[in-house]
């Protein structure tokens, strides 16, 4: 008898349940900055992404507004048959002299974004090298382009020489975040951009934590690292981060772009964006292009929080982003620290697998510009109220 799939997931899910995995989104019924109000409570956001604090700029909803007004909301296609609009060219122009590049092409999420460009690029004869705790887009994207996956210790270059050398002859793409999500360490770009021109490799970067954040005026890790397009010659990046809006870009040279019109099928086949979004996220680039100061608040409020941390003794990564993890360990600890840190009133997700490896469970916190230095010194002394066990 053929094996039933819905009792198969179902089982799946009770299994995921019991051993403490089980997840669900929660619904905001009130966004207003850095505080968000859940079942009646208000409570103050450090699990965000809007590193910025612009995805409720006001400047950016008047741009979002306007544009709605004059085009509508959806597309009503996609880019190649009549979803195209001015306010999309518009953002692929301000994109790349943002951060140097010849050409973008949108995608309506990073996802799609990291899919499109690897099937468009590889086949069951190409290899795909990646970091071990790249994006699951990445590691997917690979999977479903037929290529085989090769992956190595998360930030060794030499590891990434010994995958590479290990499949000589084989056309090869060598992937990695710019920013790793979960970590929020920074990948070694220049070894990896080295080691990619020796080889005859394709590098690429997914910079959806780094644009905006590191580099010149926020143009992203791969600037920071003093790097090129020729050196970095496939640049991804989402709009739903720093950026505060949604959607993703791939950029690079003409030839890479056009290339990905005609084969990235999660371009050529995908409705594209509003463009009401495309002009909000043009306001968008061009705020955080400009204003330094955010980039300046970001990062005394990460030195604030890290010398707090510290002193409080606390399990801190080695990051230099936003994203400032402190690792429990247990699942079930991390689910307690969370649930402990909303009562008294702040919000901070609990991380589990499979999202980190078993026995990395962690608190994920972020920090936004929009944070103030009064609501730095909350978290911080709302984490020394933790009991001593649940900190590993």
């Amino acid at each position: 008898m053929r094996p039933d799939l819905l009792k198969s997931l179902a089982t799946r899910m009770a299994e995921r349940e019991r051993v403490g995995l089980l997840r669900r989104a929660r619904t905001l019924d009130a966004v207003h900055g850095v505080r968000v109000t859940i079942d009646g409570h208000e409570l103050l956001n450090f699990c965000s992404n809007d590193y910025l604090g612009l995805a409720q700029d006001p400047r950016v909803i008047a741009a979002l507004q306007s544009a709605a007004n004059e085009s509508g909301v959806g597309s009503t296609a996609a880019h190649l048959v009549c979803g195209h609009r001015h306010a999309h060219a518009q953002l692929e122009e301000v994109l790349c002299e943002w951060i140097g590049r010849d050409a973008a092409l949108l995608f309506s999420s990073g996802w799609l974004a990291n899919l499109g460009a690897m099937q468009a690029l590889l086949d069951r004869g190409g290899v795909s090298v990646q970091d071990k705790l790249n994006h699951a887009s990445l590691i997917d994207a690979a999977q479903l382009a037929g290529a085989a996956l090769k992956r190595y210790p998360h930030n060794d270059a030499g590891g990434a020489a010994r995958q590479l050398a290990s499949v000589a002859g084989n056309p090869a793409l060598l992937a990695t975040d710019g920013v790793f999500s979960m970590d929020g360490d920074v990948a070694p770009l220049r070894e990896l951009a080295t080691l990619c021109e020796r080889e005859g490799a394709t590098f690429m970067v997914d910079d959806a934590h780094g644009l905006g954040v590191l580099g010149d005026h926020g143009a992203g890790s791969v600037r920071e690292a003093g790097l090129s397009q020729e050196d970095v010659p496939m640049l991804m990046a989402t709009l739903g981060k720093s950026l505060g809006c949604t959607g993703a870009f791939v950029a690079g040279s003409r030839t890479l772009i056009e290339g990905l019109t005609q084969f990235a099928r999660t371009f050529v086949y995908t409705t594209a964006m509003p463009p009401a979004l495309a002009a909000a996220a043009c306001a968008s680039v061009r705020i955080a292009r400009e204003e330094d100061w955010r980039r300046e608040k970001l990062q005394a409020s990460m030195a604030r929080f890290r010398a707090g941390a510290t002193q409080l003794g606390l399990p801190l990564m080695e990051s230099r982003s936003a994203i400032q993890p402190i690792v429990l360990g247990d699942a079930a600890r991390a689910v307690v620290a969370s649930r402990a840190l909303e009562e008294d009133g702040i919000l901070v997700a609990a991380i589990r697998p499979p999202t980190v490896p078993a026995g990395k469970a962690r608190l994920r916190i972020t920090l936004s510009s929009a944070h103030s230095e009064g609501e730095i010194d909350r978290l911080l002394d709302a984490l020394a109220q933790l009991p001593h066990p649940t900190i590993a």
